[in-house]
């Protein structure tokens, strides 16, 4: 194990770019867009269009912080340097909790997809793909980076082609547009379930979309990390356009919204219309990978904030140590242990400590969200007071910063009157509340914080 605890700067732009488009386009938007259509029906492009662009302010937050002040490291740093000590801690253990739930989460969905395939249980099967994906994330990060970039490759070239046959059919080979137009309409036109429904489908949709953030991980262990994030940023909205509302739209032309099922692929049941042959058999294989790839980047994401926090003295010093090849194993090894233990308690108490696990972290990413917002108007606010110029900016600030704050706190509010995602609500506020009171035990009776300064460059 290496003392020297300055991580591998071997990825790429390409492996960042690839990263942040794998970490829009997941399981989500092959499978989880069936609910949000049923809810809104063809209005949920509108409900797309708003998480797209909350989710693209999120990024320019982001990349206003990282041009500012580049070497921070991730987000949490950045909260941290806009809040306090206390924003970065929680926001950290918060997204640490949230991606090792998930560790659990998409190994069990992965093992699920194999059991008709391999004649082993469940846990054994999610076992084999924590371990897999261990063995990459151990390996190096190059290793982790090229995974990921050929992960998000099929994906895109998936969406890619949906699109393009679907445009074929609507244009071409289909029924033709008017037919096209008569369906539409004899099934409730563009707001059968009323203008409610596009924000009722908003807690559904901006879950999906959730993952983008990644890319500022990455971003650290690349050559020029700030403007990579940045680069990243900028192309975010547009990548959430195409890839969903032009998916999206595509379905909603081909296959009528009340025939889509919640739970099962609409992209299949589209492409069944158009008659591919083996339409589910390839959108299964995607969904598998889309789910690998999130489970290879829970890894990885785990592994790093531990290693975050260890420099900064929010974990463990050992966590910050990196291994001969430039990886912090003990981060990875403990994420995934932690995370196969998840797994089991699936197994042994699927309805008690199993759901209680999973609905506690469902809406702390939301949490995290809140925070990069309000360190980002606040840290704007010194720099504007010094005079500082600033090389990327929110625009019209503050008041799109504050659109962005109300927004998620709409989003959660939505929830709290939801009677199946209230709890969500509720618990993740419990951890949130537990991450704060952890803090300040830690800063009364542990070591001295170690504080992100507006020096730091």
């Amino acid at each position: 194990m290496s003392h020297d605890a300055t991580l591998a700067h071997s990825l790429k732009p390409r492996h960042v770019t690839m990263i942040s488009i794998g970490g829009i386009i997941g399981a989500g938007i092959f499978v989880g867009s069936s609910v949000a259509i049923h809810i809104a029906g063809p209005a949920v492009l509108a409900t797309y269009f708003l998480c797209g662009l909350l989710i693209f302010v999120i990024m320019r937050m982001l990349g206003e912080m990282a041009m500012a002040r580049p070497g921070v490291g991730s987000f949490t740093g950045y909260t941290s340097l806009g809040l306090g000590p206390w924003a970065g801690f929680t926001n950290a253990w918060l997204y640490y909790y949230f991606w090792v739930i998930t560790i659990a989460v998409e190994a069990i969905a992965g093992a699920n997809m194999l059991m008709p395939f391999v004649p082993l249980p469940m846990w054994a099967l999610a076992a084999l793909l924590i371990g897999a994906m261990t063995a990459v994330n151990l390996f190096s990060v190059k290793t982790y980076g090229e995974f990921e970039f050929w992960f998000a490759s099929l994906k895109v070239v998936t969406i890619v082609g949906f699109i393009s046959l679907g445009l074929g059919y609507v244009f071409g080979f289909g029924p033709g547009l008017a037919a096209l137009a008569a369906q539409f309409n004899a099934h409730g036109g563009a707001l059968p379930s009323g203008w409610s429904a596009i924000f009722l489908a908003i807690p559904t949709v901006i879950f999906s979309m959730m993952g983008s953030e990644v890319a500022t991980i990455a971003a650290v262990e690349t050559e020029d990390p700030a403007r990579n994030v940045v680069r990243s940023g900028r192309t975010v909205a547009l990548r959430i356009m195409f890839f969903y509302l032009g998916s999206i739209a595509v379905i909603q032309a081909i296959l009528p919204w009340d025939q889509v099922v919640p739970g099962k692929s609409p992209f299949v049941a589209a492409l069944g219309l158009i008659h591919v042959p083996g339409a589910e058999a390839i959108i299964g294989a995607v969904i598998f990978t889309a789910i690998i790839s999130c489970l290879n980047s829970a890894i990885y994401v785990t592994s790093r904030m531990l290693h975050e926090m260890a420099q900064r003295g929010d974990a463990p010093g050992p966590f910050g140590l990196l291994s001969a090849r430039k990886v912090p194993a003990k981060g990875i090894l403990v994420s995934a242990v932690l995370g196969f233990g998840v797994v089991m308690t699936s197994v042994l108490s699927k309805n008690g400590l199993f759901a209680f696990l999973v609905q506690s972290s469902g809406a702390t990413i939301l949490c995290v969200y809140l925070l990069i917002a309000f360190a980002q108007i606040h840290l704007r606010k010194r720099l504007e007071r010094t005079g500082e110029a600033l090389q990327i900016k929110v625009w019209l600030f503050p008041v799109v910063s504050y659109a962005a704050v109300l927004s998620i706190l709409a989003v959660l509010v939505m929830m709290l009157l939801s009677s199946e995602e209230r709890t969500e609500v509720e618990l993740s506020t419990g951890v949130f509340a537990l991450c704060v009171l952890a803090y300040q035990l830690r800063a009364r009776h542990g070591s001295p914080v170690v504080a992100i300064t507006e020096g730091t460059r």
